[in-house]
């Protein structure tokens, strides 16, 4: 019988103090799952696990700059000390930078790389490590639809996620036989902290091109995320599968 059941599971997830990947955290925790929250911003992130701990879930928090990857190294080692083991991987950490090509500055594109594709790829290399002993896994990559589409001023952003994509699909094929799956979610117009910054304008421009005719919630995301880290998702990998409103149909 397979249900969205994530009990004895052991999950890390990156980005995870605030916005998308907070949610994504108590998603997993609420089904059973150990998490271990890892954040650059290691007191926001250690405020997140504390609060999810105090509602009963089992989530504590580490620091790492997933742009290195000798901390990321060091923060998979005591990662897999508080949980014992490793099931789910998900690496929601990123960030924007924008500005439109002719002012963007060579620190901003590789910033935005860095953090967003290259901390994705350093993450990745050692929970494969570790799952490809155990013959299972479940790794989902957060993405955009602006990987998708693209979109002017983001030239640097659309770029990194549309890499999270290609690579998520090649890692895929490599670990498949292993029992190890890889997806990707691209959320869409989501309400976060990064999309509060746009204006009203900006906010009302997006709108009219979602058919549901409204913004997403990070819970909209965090239960596609738990879909794809169950065993009702054993068969679905190398996917992409946007959680848009309907944005990209």
């Amino acid at each position: 019988m397979t249900e969205l059941t994530l009990i004895d599971r052991c999950a890390v997830v990156t980005g995870g103090a605030l916005g998308i990947g907070r949610s994504i955290v108590k998603k997993l925790a609420e089904s059973g799952a150990k998490v271990v929250i890892g954040d650059i911003n290691e007191e926001t992130a250690r405020s997140t696990a504390a609060e999810l701990s105090e509602e009963g879930f089992d989530v504590t928090a580490l620091p790492v700059d997933v742009s290195s990857s000798l901390d990321v190294n060091r923060f998979f080692e005591e990662a897999l000390g508080k949980l014992g083991g490793l099931d789910i991987l998900v690496n929601n950490a990123g960030i924007t930078r924008d500005g439109l090509v002719i002012r963007l500055s060579d620190e901003d594109w590789d910033l935005v790389n860095s953090v967003n594709l290259k901390g994705t790829y350093n993450c990745m290399r050692p929970a494969v490590k570790k799952m490809m002993k155990q013959k299972s896994g479940r790794i989902v990559n957060i993405s955009s639809v602006v990987g998708i589409m693209g979109n002017p001023g983001q030239s640097n952003y659309a770029a990194s996620k549309a890499g999270v994509i290609g690579l998520s699909k090649s890692i895929a094929k490599e670990v498949a036989s292993r029992n190890i799956t890889v997806n990707v979610v691209a959320p869409g117009f989501i309400e976060t902290r990064m999309t509060g910054a746009l204006t009203d304008d900006q906010k009302a421009a997006f709108l009219t091109r979602i058919p549901m005719g409204r913004s997403g919630q990070p819970d909209d995301v965090a239960a596609v995320v738990l879909f794809l880290c169950s065993s009702l998702a054993d068969y679905v990998t190398g996917q992409v599968i946007n959680c848009d409103g309907g944005m990209l149909m």
